[in-house]
């Protein structure tokens, strides 16, 4: 198996409810790493790049709107088959179609309120990991 990184998100409504440190357990319980992590307020110019692959999706302005509503963590995850592994540990993007134990199943709201964010490909979750972090604010 190949040790790689992984982008995550946990969204507003996660640092709303305060479930950070739920979310980070079902993380690590799943054998992933946290090797960078940050709580920022993203700004829309930051939704915008990051989710501009949507932008001619009717749901991308609610989307940004949503993503800049609160605070978010980034975060850098690190495993075997890292990307892979976040999104089985993520669920299915509709919670009521997460399997149990699933970071959606415990703690998603909705299908826009889903909680986390996880990078799709390994070339992916690069791009997105260079948008919020320099190499030196990961842990080696």
């Amino acid at each position: 198996m190949a040790t790689e990184r992984t982008f995550s998100i946990l969204k507003p409504d996660a640092t709303k409810r305060n479930l950070t440190g739920a979310v980070n357990a079902v993380i690590e319980e799943a054998g992933l790493r946290i090797v960078g992590q940050r709580r920022i307020q993203m700004s829309r110019a930051q939704a915008e790049k990051f989710y501009e692959v949507h932008k001619e999706r009717p749901f991308f302005g609610e989307l940004v709107e949503f993503m800049t509503s609160g605070p978010v963590v980034v975060q850098v995850l690190e495993g075997d088959n890292a990307v892979a592994k976040y999104r089985e540990v993520m669920g299915a993007t509709n919670p009521a179609q997460a399997a149990e134990g699933t970071i959606r199943k415990k703690f998603a709201q909705s299908v826009g309120e889903n909680t986390v964010h996880g990078s799709d490909s390994a070339e992916n979750a690069q791009i997105e990991i260079a948008q919020f972090f320099q190499d030196s604010d990961i842990a080696g």
